[in-house]
């Protein structure tokens, strides 16, 4: 018989609002937290019990009252892209980590922006050196989450973020001499993003870091190219270069330790 489970899910936004739905189909009972008041209604009619919190402003007892109770802790929350984000973002996750029990689990959403461009295919064994400094700011608050909850923390790292409202085609439409047309890509569709959340929680697959991006990697060229075609825009520039800068994420983990096969192998085909 099903366990349903209690689970807080820090940050309801695009990702977080739609898996918690997905987990209240499943009976669990959920907390979601947003930063916006606006929302809370929202997250009400949906059957979350909302709180409203910011990270580093809120109260000890809003703290408490949000992670109380629940097994399983989902920090779903990124770096805002300002000048000191690598600070800023560990005292953000600092803040709500003094409540977190001795036996809750945690699920961590990272990024595969931790990665370093190695012209080649990468997994969870590499050791991470990010490039850029939203990269470095996530890798220090995976560090810090492992320090403080070891085999009771799995990390997912997902690749680029595409899905329903999030269409690719706008993002290079128009521009012009673009870099790096002949890397490969790498995304996942918001379905499997959920996908892997739920397969963490119902393998019990905790201790883990794991990467989340879909089978296929066309090149970005082809990709952006067909995605502003496809809704009536004009496709990017592309400019003709020797040398590239790309990584491909492997996502052969995900698929051996979870069982799990992706609901969107093929970039191409979502577009």
């Amino acid at each position: 018989m099903k366990k349903y489970k209690n689970i807080s899910i820090l940050g309801c936004g695009w990702l977080g609002l739609p898996l918690a739905i997905d987990r209240i189909t499943k009976g669990d009972h959920i907390k979601g937290s947003t930063t916006t008041n606006s929302k809370i209604e929202t997250l009400r009619e949906k059957g979350i019990s909302p709180y409203l919190l910011t990270l580093g402003d809120s109260s000890k007892k809003e703290y408490i009252d949000f992670v109380s109770g629940s097994e399983i802790i989902i920090i779903n929350f990124p770096p805002r892209r300002i000048p000191n984000i690598i600070e800023v973002y560990q005292e953000q996750i600092q803040s709500i980590l003094p409540f977190i029990s001795k036996t809750q689990k945690i699920i961590f959403i990272s990024s595969t922006s931790v990665y370093q461009n190695t012209n080649g295919e990468v997994s969870e064994t590499l050791l991470a050196a990010p490039e850029k400094e939203s990269g470095k700011a996530i890798i220090a608050v995976e560090l810090l989450l492992k320090k403080l909850f070891e085999d009771r923390l799995t990390i997912i790292r997902l690749s680029g973020l595409i899905g329903y409202d999030r269409l690719p085609g706008r993002f290079l439409a128009n521009k012009k001499n673009v870099q790096n047309g002949d890397a490969p890509i790498n995304v996942i569709h918001r379905d499997d993003c959920i996908g892997l959340i739920n397969a963490v929680i119902e393998k019990d697959a905790w201790g883990e870091i794991i990467n989340g991006c879909s089978d296929r990697h066309p090149l970005r060229k082809d990709f952006y190219t067909l995605a502003a075609t496809k809704i009536g825009l004009t496709p990017p520039n592309f400019i003709t270069q020797e040398t590239i800068k790309y990584k491909i994420i492997s996502n052969a983990k995900s698929k051996a330790l979870l069982d799990y096969a992706y609901i969107h192998p093929d970039p191409l085909k979502l577009i």
